[in-house]
């Protein structure tokens, strides 16, 4: 099945741990059981050239399809104050498919 990717963009302070819950639904708004499949997430800058980070993936439900992806404090902190991310899944067959993309906008954290 081919998939448009959802657009999800956000904002997380720098040297803070972002989490995002994710639950994968299919075009009839079923969840997607996760079982075999692989959930990959990761933050580059535009023009692709400069990965700054892989999210952490735990999957809580795989068979309502829900994940968290994360990114702990030591790697926003090294985050410029745009950069790009998606989120791909590869099912047991093999077949990946990006189902999330965005903009993560970084603003500075003060307190220390």
């Amino acid at each position: 099945m081919a998939v448009s990717p959802g657009t999800y963009n956000f904002t997380l302070q720098r040297r803070s741990d972002h989490n995002v819950t994710l639950q994968f639904k299919d075009s009839s708004n079923a969840s997607i059981n996760l079982t075999g499949f692989i959930v990959q997430a990761q933050v580059w800058n535009k023009p692709r050239t400069k990965k700054y980070a892989d999210f952490s993936v735990i999957y809580t439900s795989r068979v309502s399809g829900t994940v968290v992806i994360g990114l702990a404090s030591s790697q926003t902190e090294t985050l410029p104050d745009e950069a790009y991310y998606d989120v791909l899944l590869t099912n047991p067959s093999s077949v990946k498919e990006y189902y999330l993309a965005g903009v993560i906008s970084v603003s500075e954290g003060y307190t220390s």
